[in-house]
């Protein structure tokens, strides 16, 4: 689950983003202590993802909302599930209601098209990467989605790892240079942080095995023609990720390089919504 705290600040942000000073229409059409029930319907096949979030909204917002959950997160979902109901001051569903269907459309859409990708590359060694090519903001909450739909977190952003990428190395003066530098900076700082490195080709492989001190190798934009060579040329001295241009279509084609990893930003950042609606009963 994620950290209270960030999902709290998220939540608070997200309502005075939506409410302002008030939700005027429900205001004015609602009796302020009319109680009702809604429930969550699912519109779309795919894997379900947010609902322990929305439950932190709706408690967040008020706590006397009273939410039954039926279907979990991670939970394969046909059109007509009924995720859960909540129940409680009808004023108070209808002000959380567009927060709780943004982000479980959102999240949902993460999780099922994570799960295309992992279904995609079953049997091989290889496992599925996120990127930081998250939704601002939302980084913690796309990570998770990841997660429920069977992929890896990778890095949460800047202060977790270091990777080394192609523009480092050209304004460092070099792969070599890059390294260095990385290494008297983790030693200046006292940090011990796993150190990958970008590979634009087989000669950027040779130069990185011949001055070592690194854990991973990214094999940026190979063909898996590439992939294959670069993986025999590794031979399991370092792990190995392939990153650019990676499909639905293609992945498993990469997969069977033997790569460790495969990173993917388009699960995060190129995602359709899963289609659900929040009912009054």
């Amino acid at each position: 689950m994620i950290d209270l705290q960030y999902l709290t600040e998220f939540i608070d942000r997200a309502f005075r983003e939506d409410i302002g000073d008030g939700d005027h229409t429900s205001l004015s059409c609602i009796p302020t202590a009319q109680q009702g029930k809604a429930r969550l319907l699912i519109k779309e096949a795919g894997i379900l993802a947010g609902v322990e979030i929305a439950e932190q909204i709706f408690h967040r917002f008020d706590k006397d909302l009273k939410m039954t959950t039926f279907i979990h997160d991670g939970s394969e979902v046909k059109p007509g599930d009924v995720v859960f109901t909540v129940e409680g001051k009808v004023i108070s569903i209808l002000q959380c209601e567009r927060l709780v269907l943004n982000t479980m459309q959102h999240t949902s859409g993460i999780a099922t098209q994570t799960n295309q990708y992992v279904k995609a590359i079953a049997g091989t060694k290889a496992r599925l990467l996120d990127t930081r090519k998250t939704t601002p903001g939302m980084r913690l909450i796309d990570k998770e989605a990841v997660r429920i739909g069977g992929g890896v977190n990778h890095r949460v952003g800047l202060f977790d790892m270091i990777l080394i990428k192609d523009n480092h190395i050209d304004f460092a003066g070099g792969i070599e240079n890059a390294i260095d530098r990385v290494h008297e900076y983790l030693d200046a700082k006292g940090k011990n942080l796993k150190i990958e490195i970008e590979a634009r080709s087989i000669s950027d492989i040779e130069r990185i095995l011949k001055h070592n001190r690194i854990d991973r190798i990214m094999l940026d934009n190979f063909d898996t023609s590439l992939t294959k060579q670069a993986v025999e040329l590794i031979a399991g001295r370092y792990e190995t990720e392939s990153s650019g241009n990676i499909t639905l279509k293609n992945i498993r084609d990469y997969a069977v390089c033997g790569v460790d990893f495969i990173s993917v930003g388009a699960l995060t950042h190129h995602v359709k919504g899963l289609d659900m609606s929040l009912k009054a009963v």
